[in-house]
């Protein structure tokens, strides 16, 4: 989609430029309302000719549920108004991964089949951040499918050790 990129690196960057104090706030709330804009009936609403702006910004503030800092209502408003709704989950990436080029990190999503407790995902992220070179924001997704062990993707990189994957290999090898 690299039209939804084109429109969004300008928001993502201006969003960027304009909140260097508090990148992991700014971060936070943009990731909330990418969550909410990624909703296909709220982005079929909003492109009824018969809704306002202003009823689109109200759904969207009212799903979200938490105060948003002025910054966030004002980039909003801008945003819907702009009729950019639906790229708003792109633009969330992109200043995610403007943040992270910043500081040095990269985002990690470890898929596992049960769920991780929290004393040893700091263990896991350890051992990843080790592996991998570099400072990793970790976040966990179950996939019962992997029947065992993890699958963790950083970037384009991708580390397999789950049982699914072991199994895989072994059928190759079978019936090679």
């Amino acid at each position: 989609m690299a039209e939804l990129a084109t429109i969004a690196r300008p928001y993502a960057e201006a969003l960027f430029k304009s909140s260097p104090a508090d990148l992991g706030g700014t971060a936070q709330w943009l990731d909330m309302l990418a969550a909410v804009a990624g909703n296909p009936q709220l982005l079929q609403y909003a492109d009824n000719p018969k809704v306002t702006s202003r009823e689109v910004y109200d759904l969207v503030t009212g799903i979200v549920r938490e105060p948003l800092p002025g910054v966030a209502q004002n980039f909003l408003r801008t945003v819907i108004e702009n009729g950019r709704l639906a790229a708003l989950p792109e633009m969330a990436a992109q200043f995610r991964a403007m943040k992270n080029a910043q500081s040095g990190a990269s985002d990690a999503v470890v898929y596992s089949a049960f769920p991780i407790p929290a004393a040893q995902l700091g263990d896991v992220a350890q051992t990843l951040e080790r592996r991998f070179g570099r400072k990793l924001n970790v976040t966990v997704q179950e996939d019962p499918s992997l029947i065992g062990g993890i699958r963790v993707v950083v970037g384009d990189e991708v580390l397999d050790t789950s049982v699914k994957a072991r199994l895989e290999q072994m059928k190759a090898a079978l019936t090679a």
